[in-house]
């Protein structure tokens, strides 16, 4: 494994001539070295976005040194949005679950035989069902019954614990409730939720049981940044899978489930490999 320390700069403008030019330009006269260039153009919003990752091996910035150089050398010069990111520890990530535990073994799963590099120092529940789950993989797994009356309140306590953990990425792990405006906002485009692509026609409780009614001939599952529209927010991945006649409800939610894990995961590596622009309300996935 390449464990060399990295940073990666996401980055948006008005598309115009030079723009690569003058960013790696500015990157090699402060000693990086480039390891990967990624870049797009939207002709029809004639927007150009650009991801650049480098060693920080010999380069010369401090993350508040490059803040101020690349305000002045690039980003006032052509009206530029951007991100940097110094990933010298592993992302803080905590994970909200209800009742259905395939996703949540699933993202367990991956961080403890370490194939993400990633923290995860709490589980955040609306129910007590997977608890079980939590202590089996040593995680700590705290309860927080929401009812209408209270969903402000333990909304609240649960920003103050992931705060005081230092939690920089949440994931909604078929997490059955919808987020409060303050969640968001507390940790904007830093939400990932999944959910299955039946939505719009097949909602309600019984989703694969209203799809196989129907004779449904695919299903599928979407990632996404999470916003105040509910389930519309930035898309990361998608996912489908083929139905025929002779699939039951039981094997539509078998698959669905199948999706949803792989899916989310898929959502999640993007956003910790720095991969993710959100534009808009369009999400920028850099290969």
């Amino acid at each position: 494994m390449n464990n060399a320390r990295t940073a990666t700069l996401l980055m948006y403008c008005p598309d115009q001539p030079g723009v690569v030019a003058a960013v790696t330009d500015f990157l090699a006269r402060h000693g990086a070295n480039v390891i990967d260039l990624d870049q797009h153009v939207d002709r029809v919003e004639g927007v150009f976005f650009m991801r650049v990752k480098w060693e920080l091996d010999g380069f010369a910035l401090t993350p508040e040194a490059f803040e101020q150089a690349f305000s002045e050398a690039i980003a006032k010069g052509f009206e530029a949005s951007w991100q940097l990111h110094h990933d010298p520890n592993p992302i803080r990530m905590a994970i909200f679950v209800s009742k259905i535990p395939h996703c949540l073994y699933d993202l367990l799963s991956r961080w403890q035989s370490g194939e993400w590099r990633v923290d995860i120092p709490l589980i955040i529940s609306n129910h007590d069902t997977l608890r079980p789950v939590a202590e089996q993989f040593g995680v700590p797994y705290y309860h927080f019954p929401i009812t209408a009356e209270t969903k402000a309140e333990q909304e609240a306590r649960e920003i103050e614990l992931l705060q005081a953990h230092d939690i920089e990425l949440v994931a909604l792990a078929r997490y059955m409730q919808v987020v409060s405006p303050q969640l968001i906002q507390a940790f904007p485009e830093r939400i990932i939720n999944i959910h299955h692509s039946s939505l719009p026609a097949f909602a309600g409780a019984k989703p694969y049981h209203a799809a196989h009614a129907r004779g449904v001939k695919i299903i599928g599952a979407t990632s996404h940044y999470v916003t105040e529209d509910l389930d519309a927010g930035p898309i990361i991945d998608q996912g489908v899978t083929h139905i025929t006649h002779r699939d039951t409800v039981q094997d539509l939610i078998r698959k669905g489930q199948d999706l949803e894990k792989i899916v989310l995961a898929r959502g999640i590596w993007a956003h910790l490999q720095r991969q993710t622009l959100v534009y808009q309300n369009r999400t920028i996935v850099f290969g």
